[in-house]
């Protein structure tokens, strides 16, 4: 399963002053590890954010998110945002900086 390449490109861009950012080839897409987490990634075509649970609702809400169902499984706390709900640079910095802001109280992954 292959993954845009443009919207990595872009969340490079974004991320690219951050420390401690890491590339990982996981879920047939590419996710972005912040300080050890999961924070944002990419799964076909669309971006993949872990954000707070509590505020998982009000997101869902937005034009293009829906709740990430990866396995046909709703994971609360992380959805997909599709090309319509991130099209302008400021919509696409909403949904990173709901992501980042999570990252700092999210816990790390088993290892």
């Amino acid at each position: 399963m292959a993954y845009s390449e443009k919207l990595a490109d872009r969340i490079r861009e974004r991320l690219a002053d951050l420390p401690n950012i890491e590339e990982k080839k996981m879920m047939g897409g590419l996710t972005f590890m912040y300080n050890g987490k999961m924070c944002v990634g990419i799964i076909k075509d669309e971006l993949m954010c872990r954000i707070d649970p509590d505020f998982h609702e009000q997101a869902v809400e937005k034009t293009g998110c829906r709740t990430m169902d990866f396995t046909k499984r709703p994971m609360k706390g992380y959805v997909l945002v599709d090309d319509s709900g991130m099209k302008t640079k400021k919509d696409f910095e909403y949904w990173i900086r709901l992501a980042l802001d999570f990252n700092k109280k999210a816990k790390s992954s088993k290892k």
